[in-house]
């Protein structure tokens, strides 16, 4: 299976269970190789993701995915979250991954 996603919506679904499981390789498969994660006052590149997510869960915090409007360009979108705001980009294998992501993570006793 492909890492990305063939929608941008379907992208944050994707980041949302890999965070909920706490899948490492799932949530770098979501980035671009040069990437940047920005989550919690901290920013992570490319292999630097794995760390910094890691670190997300430690404090138990996770992601839930709320997109509330996605505006697309060509092979770019910008994805507006209740939780985040996120570049991302539709690669030449035509699966879309995150170029930028600013995240506001949640304890997971918040979520529902």
């Amino acid at each position: 299976m492909s890492s990305g996603a063939l929608t941008p919506e379907e992208l944050e679904t994707l980041l949302e269970d890999a965070f909920v499981i706490r899948d490492r390789t799932a949530l770098a498969g979501l980035f671009e190789t040069d990437g940047l994660l920005v989550a919690a006052g901290t920013a992570a590149r490319g292999a630097g993701i794995d760390a910094l997510a890691s670190a997300l869960w430690a404090r138990d915090l996770s992601y839930l995915a709320q997109p509330r409007r996605v505006l697309q360009a060509g092979n770019t979108a910008l994805i507006v979250a209740e939780q985040s705001i996120s570049v991302v980009h539709r690669s030449a294998d035509t699966r879309w991954r995150y170029a930028i992501a600013l995240l506001k993570p949640i304890a997971k006793e918040v979520m529902p």
